[in-house]
């Protein structure tokens, strides 16, 4: 996840990965993880090239290397404690899985036409602006290439998704506990799909996968030509 401060992300995820060390049994896209479809989504992967967009610790990128046979997957994530936490839990996986520190927006500028498929569980897509990242993303993506991921459909505190581009600031630490925020973009569903189809995706669907809060699960094709 791209930040422009000290890594925002720090404390995320330290006290499961204390005591969850192994590769996850089930990929969700739900915000609670526990219902919805699962990587399906995402086609058929066996011998492709994928990437997770704010990969975070890098579980749901493990769950694919073991189980769905990808010939690669990039966990991309520009938070050097994710990384590292990633590395520790998953490392074993390598060469198919591929933790890598990066801004999100650089990595894929730097890999036109690479990835089969590309996907974000509530990761970049929800923290990186998306007038730039969708475009980065649909350069990136070869010909007919899919792109998935899960979104809020409500900020969590119940408040409306934003009808226009803004994000909202949200609460978040800096790795000595001191407050800080971050910029989250909350969007509605129209708004979704007129940047997507900006960015040049096509074949764009939303599903609204119930939960407290909904969860957007947007897909969308990079054009064949």
């Amino acid at each position: 996840m791209t930040t422009t401060t000290a890594d925002l992300w720090y404390h995320y995820g330290r006290t499961r990965a204390a005591t969850d060390r192994g590769v996850p049994e089930a990929f969700r896209w739900s915000w609670g993880q526990d219902s919805g479809p699962g990587p399906e989504i995402l086609g058929a992967l066996t011998g492709r090239i994928v990437g997770d967009l704010g990969a975070g610790s890098a579980r749901h990128a493990a769950y694919l290397a073991a189980h769905r046979r990808p010939a690669r997957i990039d966990a991309i994530d520009s938070s050097p404690a994710q990384c590292d936490m990633g590395t520790s839990l998953y490392g074993h996986l390598a060469p198919r899985l591929r933790v890598m520190r990066s801004d999100v927006i650089a990595h894929l500028r730097t890999a036109v036409g690479v990835y089969d498929a590309l996907y974000s569980v509530f990761g970049a897509i929800d923290f990186t602006d998306p007038r730039k990242l969708l475009p980065a993303a649909a350069a990136s993506l070869r010909p007919g290439g899919r792109l998935v991921f899960a979104t809020l459909s409500t900020y969590l505190n119940g408040e409306p998704a934003q009808p226009d581009v803004d994000p909202a600031d949200i609460p978040a630490r800096r790795p000595g506990g001191e407050p800080a925020t971050m910029p989250r973009w909350v969007l509605q569903e129209q708004v979704w799909t007129k940047l997507l189809d900006h960015a040049g995706f096509t074949r764009i669907n939303v599903d609204v996968l119930p939960g407290s809060p909904e969860t957007l699960l947007v897909t969308a094709h990079r054009a064949p030509g």
